[in-house]
Order: structure tokens, then sequence, then C-alpha cells
């Protein structure tokens, strides 16, 4: 099945489990319960093994080879934290993989691989099609039990590895059951959101009070409340049903801001995570940094710099034809689109390819544009630029003109220390300002922070969209777009069939743009990436339609519409890897309008009047 060469797989597996460490590697073994976590883990991979084989040769149950999955999995969850802060390529990779076909490279070369792990196994064991998919459970189990085995021994033989800061993994392990466990993400066919994230906690609570570094900390709080979250858990099973509101409010964030309480230290964190160690809420304005997202340094920025960055995005004369400007596609008080179907081009009677997307909170991603071809928010402005259809000009053309006006020479000299006007920067100050329009101030952000009520319409289409729609396991919390929790350093796009129009418009078609397949990154030609396009937040989505790539569909009715039909392929039409799973949600219009009613709660366009 696999048709990858072998030499492949050993270049990988190093690369995977020698790849970033973001703490120093320790010469002595973790503590008791790490190392029996590790090693119960194997065993119960080896079970697993044992009983697919079983199962193939119709000598166990399919309900026993699904119980020893869980079993596997809720072993995994206990340790997780450790393994996945510490070895985090190779957890994401080989051990815990979204169902989805990947890009890995090995030294120049880019290969598209299969998926592997427990996602994949969960998808495909709680499947109607188990019973055909013996010989494609046994090669992914048997993979990936190889990969552990091997990663477990150079584990063992080398030391693990040990943190300065021991909370940091704990606590990026509660965003991981928040935002990838109970939404579904991470059990796509059992959906055993309430046991797996009851062992996530056990191995929390587990770890606090068998390692000697929390001694030095007063855990009775923290014990308390996983005490209570377990309880909490062990009474509330089912999927649909399943309160999100109530579990992060009474037991995920109370534990956050308690285990953030501990230490502070941020370890070597900030040169790979987005993620602020030093926020108290999932849904506080601080809990990413902007500036990890940037090239622009905390210590370079100031309000003089973003005025700058403010004037230079409204001024029409950096443009070629000095007929347009940022402002031309990005208006404030449409929340930075242009409410168009696709954006004027600076030709007379034209458009440019895609719609034009909202700059609120397009700093917090490590991927630009819809194709994801720039990859920092400097990148974004200088495509732009040189673009025919949009600027049209150059950096030299822009610098030249912006020398000749006296306003601009005493704006650079207040917000530069050498006052010079040249590349560096001008992107400095547009990426100054552009970095300020975040938006987390917004009434369903208050009412998470318990700071203000919403409409009981709208808490129970949060949870719609946590659990029965699926929109979080794509639109994850509390960013609500692509960018993946729970470092939050890389961006998703999705292939979701869009069509040329609403459902409910016949004939449907699907759109003709490629998307990300023809962003020129050589590494991404790649047919996995066809029709797909990066995966925008849903903040102050009320505020920007028409909604998709190409601005197709007109109202949240439309966009949800689709979705419920299962995207393109749930519509009959030809997809060759959409991702979007086609099952249709037969989501009710109550359910609908009240998603709805939740969306329009992440309205937030404060930062218009303070900017």
């Amino acid at each position: 099945m696999r048709f990858y060469p072998l030499f492949l797989i050993a270049v990988l597996m190093g690369f995977a489990i020698m790849s970033f460490n973001p703490v120093y590697k320790g010469i002595e073994n973790e503590n008791t319960i790490i190392n029996k976590g590790l090693s119960d883990f194997k065993n119960k991979l080896e079970q697993l093994k044992s009983d697919v084989y079983l199962f193939a040769d119709d000598q166990i149950s399919l309900e026993d080879l699904q119980k020893s999955l869980s079993n596997t999995r809720n072993s995994y969850k206990e340790i997780e934290f450790y393994i996945a802060y510490h070895y985090p390529e190779f957890n994401k990779t080989h051990l815990n993989a979204a169902p989805l076909f990947h890009i890995e490279a090995a030294g120049t070369t880019a290969y598209t691989l299969p998926p592997e792990g427990l996602q994949v196994l969960d998808e495909l064991i709680f499947s109607e099609e188990a019973a055909q998919q013996k010989e494609k459970i046994k090669d992914i189990t048997g993979f990936l039990y190889n990969n552990y085995a091997k990663f477990y021994l150079s584990a063992v033989k080398n030391g693990l590895s040990k943190g300065n800061n021991k909370t940091l993994p704990l606590r990026l392990e509660l965003i991981r059951i928040y935002t990838l466990g109970v939404t579904g993400f991470d059990t796509p066919g059992s959906l055993n959101i309430s046991e797996e994230a009851a062992h996530a906690l056990l191995g929390i609570k587990k770890y606090i009070n068998d390692d000697l570094y929390f001694k030095n900390f007063d855990v009775r709080k923290a014990n308390t409340v996983l005490s209570e979250s377990l309880d909490y858990l062990s009474k509330n099973k089912d999927f649909e049903t399943f309160d999100r509101i109530e579990f992060y409010k009474k037991y995920i964030q109370p534990l956050y801001e308690e285990l953030g309480k501990w230490d502070g230290r941020a370890d070597d964190l900030k040169e790979f995570s987005g993620w602020n160690v030093n926020s108290k809420n999932f849904f506080s304005s601080d809990f990413l940094d902007p500036y990890f997202y940037t090239l622009l340094k905390p210590s370079e920025d100031n309000a003089q710099l973003r005025d700058l960055g403010k004037k230079i995005f409204y001024d029409q004369n950096v443009s070629g034809n000095e007929k347009m400007s940022c402002a031309s596609c990005h208006l404030p008080e449409n929340a930075f689109t242009d409410l168009k179907v696709k954006s004027q081009s600076n030709v007379e009677g034209k458009t440019v390819l895609r719609n034009s997307p909202s700059l609120y909170n397009a700093v917090f991603a490590k991927r630009f544009f819809y194709d994801m071809r720039a990859f920092y928010l400097e990148q974004q402005a200088e495509h732009v630029i040189y673009n025919e259809q949009e600027f049209n000009t150059s950096y030299e053309s822009i610098i030249k003109k912006l020398k000749a006006k006296p306003e601009y020479k005493k704006a650079f000299r207040t917000a530069f220390k050498d006052g010079k006007i040249n590349k560096q920067n001008f992107s400095k100050a547009l990426s100054s300002y552009v970095a300020s329009l975040y938006s987390f101030e917004s009434d369903f952000d208050h009412f998470m922070r318990n700071e203000k009520e919403i409409s009981e319409d709208a808490k129970k289409g949060y949870n719609l969209f946590m659990g029965k729609a699926n929109c979080a396991t794509c639109h994850f919390a509390p960013h609500f777009s692509g960018l993946v929790p729970p470092f939050y350093n890389e961006n998703e796009s999705e292939v979701l069939g869009v069509t040329r129009k609403p459902v409910n418009q016949k004939p449907l078609e699907l759109d003709d743009d490629k998307g990300r397949v023809n962003s020129l990154v050589k590494k991404e030609n790649s047919w996995i990436y066809e029709n797909s396009f990066k995966t925008m937040t849903v903040r102050n989505i009320a505020l920007t339609k028409p909604y998709f790539h190409n601005g197709a569909f007109n109202t949240l009715e439309e966009i949800l519409d689709f979705y419920n039909e299962g995207g393109g392929e749930g519509l009959g039409l030809s997809m060759k890897n959409q991702t979007l799973p086609p099952d249709k949600l037969n989501l009710t219009k109550t359910e609908i309008q009240q998603i709805i009613a939740f969306l329009n709660t992440l309205t937030d366009i404060s930062k218009t009047k303070s900017r």
C-alpha cells in the first residue's frame, strides 16, 4: 500500500525525531510517571497490533478492536502533554496526524505522503467500512507501532527531554483538549471526546502530584479542579449535547490560569510558538503574540511607527497610477474589506483574481493570501506592490515618491532613529499598522471572560460550531481560523469544493480557481493542494460579505447551506481530495440560525475608531 521507499522512511523518521525541540535535552530520565506512561503506551500499541491481526482473521469483533484502539488512545492521551511538547514534529506527523495527505521534505525534495497515526485509525476503525479496510488498518497500525518503537528506544538510550518550566506542556495540553479534543478534531470516527479529555486531564493530575518540580507550588486548587473536571466528563459523554461553554468556564480556564501562576518562564517557545505564555484566558486580546508573525520586533514598535504605517496605508500615491491605496480594497468601515465579489483592479473595468479578505487579525498567520503564497506579513505587501493588477510599481518608485515629500521625511525621522526612508523602514511601518488591527473585544470574547452575557441562541450556536457542525475542526478557537493550536505556528488550507454559485442556484459547477497548487511555492505543487484555499478567520464575518475566495456567496445562510450539504463532493461534484467531510451535517433551519447568532457575536471593529 505504501509506495515510498524504505530509505525515505528512515530519513523522514530521523528528521522528525531530531526536529525542533523547544527545551534542552536532559541526561537523566524524566520522572516515574513519564517513564511508565511511555512504556504503557508502547504496550498498548503492541496489544492493538495483535488485535488488528486477530480482527483481520475474524477472530475478534469490530467492537473488541474499537475498545483496543480506545485503550491505546487513552494511554497516549495521558502522556500527550509530554510527547507533543518535547517532540512536536514527530507527534504531529507520525503519532497523531490528521487523516489527510501531507507534504514532507527530505533534503531538497518534497514528497506527498498518505496520512498515518492514531487519528487515521480512529477514522477507519470507527467507520462503517472497517471490515473492508482490514489491510489498510494493518498497514497503518504496523507503521505506527514501528515508528513509536524506534522513538521509544532512541528516547530511552539518549535520555528524555526535560524542560526548565514543566507547566508549559500542561497549559498547552489544556489548549489542545479544548481546541482539538472536545471539538472532535482528534477523534473523527469515534467522537470519544469526554473519555479522551478525561485521560488527558488525568495525565496532568498524575504528573503534578508525582514530579518533585511541583513540590515548589501549592497544587491543591489545581487538584480540586482536576477532580471536578473528571467527574464532569464522566457524566457528560454525548458529543452533540456536550456543553463546551460550561466545560471551558468551570474547568479549562481556571486550570489554565492557575497553572500559569506557578511558573511564567517561556523557555525557548518564543521562537517556536505564537502562543503568549503570560495570557490568562484563551479569549483575551493577549492570547497570541502578534510579533511572532511579523519581522517587526516589539522594541521597534511604537505609536509613531503605527501612525506612519497608517498614513502609508491610506496614501494613493504609493501605487503606480496614484489612484489606488491599501484602503481601496480594505475599507475600515467594512472590517477592512470592500464588500465586492472581487476587488477592483487598477485597470479600468477589471477585477483581481479573488475576493478581498479582512485585515482584522490578519497578522495572526504564518502564511498569507488565499493560496498561501506569502510566508510573512511584509512579503504580503510586496506581492501587492509588484502585482500588475494592483499597485503595479516597485519599492524604488515608492521610496522615491516618499523622499520627495517633507511630511514623510518628518514622519520617518520621528518613527526611526536613523530617519531613513528605505524599503526596510517602509515595510516596518506598514506592518506596525496592520499588526495593530486585532479584534478580541467582541461580545463573545467578553462573554467567555465572564464580562457580559450573550443570547441563548448564540450559546447554542457556539456549541454547534464547536460540535455537530464541525466548524471548529478547521476554524480553530480562539482565532477561529486555520491557525493550528496549540502552538499556533502554522496555517491550514482546505479543499471544500467551493461552487461558482450558492447551492440553491442551478446548475452547480465547481469554481475553476485552482488555489494553492498554483501558488508558485515549488514544494507545494502537489495534487493535494488543487482547489485548496487558506482557512480564514470567521471573526467579523457578519461584516465581510460576500464570502469565499470567489465572493460567490452573499449570506451566512448560503455559506451554512453549502457546508450542510457536505461541500462540493456532498453536492455530487467530482473532487480529487476534498478535505471537508462530504457527509451531510443534517443541521436544522433553527440550528443554522443559532450558528449565525453566534457568528454575529464575533464582531469587533473597535480598532477602527482607536486607530
